[in-house]
C-alpha cells in the first residue's frame, strides 16, 4: 500500500518564530528583491525569460514567508497595470495553489474544536483537501443527515504568526513614512490598520459565517447569485462548515464556453452584482479572485470565502453613486467633484491636469477596457498632476479599488473587449423599474438612473461650463503663471538628486579613507569616529540613491 508523503513544511511552519527571527527573514527577503531588481537593471537584463525567473523566485519567497505575504502577493496578482505579465502569471498561482498542510493536523483541529471524533461528526470525510488557501484548507464531507458539505479548517499557528508579521510590517510603514516623505500622501498607516483589521476578522470563522449569511440575504431575491449555507452546529472560530456548491472556475473560459455559457452575459451578471454590492448594499466582497468565484452549468455565479468583507458608509456610497452616473453621462466636472468629496483627489488651486486626465479617460475608455499605455498621449499632464501630488487613497477606498481591479481582470479574461458601460445597462434599467422610492440611497440611485435615461442632454453646453469655470477661477484668483515647463522642472530635480548622491558618495569615501589612515598611525579614537561618520554617510547615500532611482524610473514611465 502506497502512503502519500506529508507535504514538506515551509520555513514559517518549521521554526518557532520570534520577532527578531521574523524581522531578519522579512528584511532579508526585501533586501534580496531590491538587490536583484537593481542588479538586473544595471546589467540590462529585462527579457521575458529573465523576468519569469525573478517572478518564480518571488512566488516561492512569498510562500516561504507565510500567509501574510501570500495575501499581499494575491493582491498584486490582479494589477496588470503595475507589474509585468510574467509577475502577474506567477503571482496568480497564489490564488488557489497554496501548499496544503497535513490531513492529520486538520482532523486534530476539527476534533479539538467540535469536541467529537471526525466520524462522529460526519458520515464521510475526505482526508485529501479539495482546495488549499493562504489561511486554511477545505475538505469535502457528508453529514449523517445526508447533506454534502465542505469543512474549512484554519492553518495551525496563524494568530501568533500574524502578531509577529504585523509588528514587522508596521515598522516598515513607519520607516517609509519617515524616510520617504512622498509616501505620506498615501496614508500608509491607515491602510495598514484597515488591512490588519480585515486579516484578523478573516481568521475568525464565526465572523466569516455571519458575513456569508448577510451576503446571502442581500441576494436572496436573485437566483443568479448563489451563496453557500452555513451549518452553525459544525462551526467554531477555527472550523467552518458550509453547503457544498461546486462549479466551474470563473476564469476558465474554455470550460465555460464548452458548457454553453455565454461569457459576455456572465460579465454582465458579475458587473451588475458588484454594482449592487457597492451602490445599493454598501457591503461588498473585497477579495473576488478566481479562487473565490465559480459558475454553475446554468450560468449562475457562486461566491466563496467571506472572510474579507467591507462596508461603505452612507456618505461614500452616495458619492460613489453620483460618480458612477457622472461617468455614464461623461460629466467630467461632476466626476472630479465626487473624487474630491470622497478624498481620492486633493483640491488644489490648479486642477487642470486632473480634469484633463478624467476627460481623456471618459472619452477613450468609457465604452471599452482601459489600456494604460495609451496614457502616454497625456504624459505632460500626468507628470504635472503627480508633481502636485493631488491623489490620495483613503484606506476604505483601497479595498474598493482592489476588488474592482480584480473583477476587471476576470472580465478581461472572459472578453478582452468587454465594456463596463454595456455590462452596467441592465443594472441601471432595473433601478429605474424597481428601486425608485425605496429609501434615501435607493431613491437617489433611481433618480440618477431615471435622469440618465430620460434627460441625457439636459445640461449646459461645454462652452457654458467653461465660461462659468473661468468666472469662478477669476473671482478666486486661482490663475498661476508657469515659468518653467514640467520637463525643465523634472531635469532640475533629477540634477539636484544626482548632486546630492555624489556628495554623499564622496563623503563616504573620504571618511573611510580617513579611518584607514588613522588606523595606520595608529589612532583608534579618531579611526572609530571616522568609520562611524562613514556609516552615517552610507545611510544618507543609500537614501539619496534610492530616491534618484525612483525618480528616473518614474520619468521613463512618463516618457513611454
Amino acid at each position: 500500500m502506497l502512503v502519500k508523503a506529508a507535504p514538506k513544511p515551509l520555513r514559517w511552519q518549521r521554526t518557532k518564530n520570534s520577532l527578531v527571527a521574523r524581522q531578519i527573514e522579512i528584511f532579508s527577503a526585501t533586501a534580496k528583491l531590491f538587490f536583484f531588481l537593481g542588479w538586473d537593471r544595471l546589467r540590462g537584463k529585462d527579457d521575458p525569460e529573465h523576468r519569469q525567473r525573478r517572478a518564480d523566485w518571488l512566488v516561492n519567497t512569498l510562500l516561504d514567508l507565510g500567509p501574510t505575504f501570500i495575501k499581499i502577493g494575491q493582491a498584486f496578482s490582479t494589477r496588470g497595470d503595475l507589474l509585468p505579465l510574467e509577475y502577474i502569471r506567477a503571482l496568480s498561482r497564489l490564488q488557489d495553489k497554496v501548499p496544503e498542510f497535513s490531513a492529520d493536523e486538520a482532523v486534530s483541529l476539527i476534533e479539538l474544536e467540535l469536541k467529537h471524533s471526525v466520524y462522529g461528526l460526519f458520515r464521510d470525510f475526505e482526508r485529501r483537501p479539495i482546495a488549499a488557501a493562504s489561511l486554511g484548507q477545505v475538505h469535502r464531507a457528508r453529514l449523517h443527515t445526508g447533506e454534502d458539505v465542505v469543512v474549512k479548517v484554519q492553518r495551525p499557528g496563524l494568530e501568533k504568526l500574524f502578531n509577529l508579521d504585523f509588528q514587522v510590517i508596521y515598522q516598515l510603514v513607519l520607516f517609509f513614512e519617515r524616510t520617504f516623505h512622498w509616501t505620506r500622501k498615501y496614508d500608509l498607516e491607515s491602510i495598514y490598520q484597515e488591512f490588519r483589521t480585515l486579516i484578523y476578522q478573516e481568521i475568525d470563522y464565526v465572523h466569516e459565517g455571519q458575513n456569508a449569511e448577510r451576503f446571502r440575504e442581500n441576494f436572496i431575491e436573485s437566483s443568479n447569485i448563489l451563496v453557500p449555507r452555513v451549518y452553525w452546529r459544525y462551526t467554531t472560530s477555527r472550523v467552518l462548515t458550509l453547503e457544498y456548491l461546486p462549479g466551474i472556475k470563473i476564469n476558465d473560459k474554455a470550460t465555460l464556453e464548452a458548457s454553453g455559457i455565454d461569457v459576455k452575459q456572465l460579465n454582465t451578471l458579475g458587473i451588475g452584482c458588484y454594482l449592487k454590492q457597492l451602490l445599493v448594499d454598501g457591503f461588498f466582497h473585497t477579495d473576488p479572485h478566481p479562487g473565490n468565484m465559480a459558475v454553475t452549468p446554468e450560468g449562475h455565479i457562486i461566491f466563496y470565502d467571506f472572510g474579507m468583507m467591507s462596508e461603505i458608509n452612507s456618505l461614500n456610497k452616495a458619492e460613489m453613486t453620483r460618480s458612477f452616473f457622472a461617468v455614464l453621462r461623461k460629466d467630467t466636472d461632476e466626476v472630479l467633484e465626487t473624487l474630491v468629496s470622497m478624498g481620492l483627489v486633493e483640491d488644489t488651486s490648479d486642477m487642470t491636469p486632473v480634469r484633463n486626465l478624467i476627460q481623456f479617460a471618459l472619452d477613450r475608455f468609457r465604452d471599452r477596457p482601459v489600456e494604460f499605455q495609451e496614457f502616454r498621449e497625456l504624459k505632460h499632464e500626468l507628470y504635472a498632476m503627480f508633481e502636485q501630488q493631488p491623489f490620495r487613497l483613503p484606506a476604505q477606498m483601497t479595498f474598493v479599488l482592489k476588488a474592482l481591479g480584480t473583477l476587471d481582470g476576470i472580465a478581461r479574461t472572459l472578453d478582452d473587449r468587454y465594456s463596463i458601460i454595456a455590462c452596467a445597462k441592465p443594472f441601471v434599467k432595473e433601478l429605474v423599474e424597481t428601486q425608485q422610492g425605496r429609501g434615501q440611497i435607493l431613491g437617489e440611485l433611481a433618480r440618477q438612473a431615471k435622469s440618465l435615461v430620460t434627460k441625457p442632454f439636459d445640461r449646459p453646453s461645454r462652452a457654458e461650463v467653461l465660461i462659468h469655470q473661468l468666472e469662478e477661477r477669476l473671482e478666486r484668483g486661482d490663475f498661476q503663471i508657469r515659468v518653467n515647463s514640467p520637463q525643465t522642472q523634472k531635469q532640475l530635480q533629477r540634477l539636484q538628486l544626482t548632486l546630492k548622491t555624489l556628495v554623499y558618495a564622496c563623503m563616504t569615501g573620504f571618511t573611510l579613507l580617513s579611518g584607514a589612515v588613522f588606523l595606520s598611525i595608529p589612532h583608534k579614537v579618531l579611526a572609530f569616529c571616522s568609520f562611524g561618520a562613514a556609516g552615517l554617510s552610507v545611510l544618507f547615500f543609500l537614501k539619496a540613491a534610492i530616491e534618484l532611482a525612483l525618480r528616473e524610473r518614474f520619468d521613463k514611465m512618463a516618457q513611454k
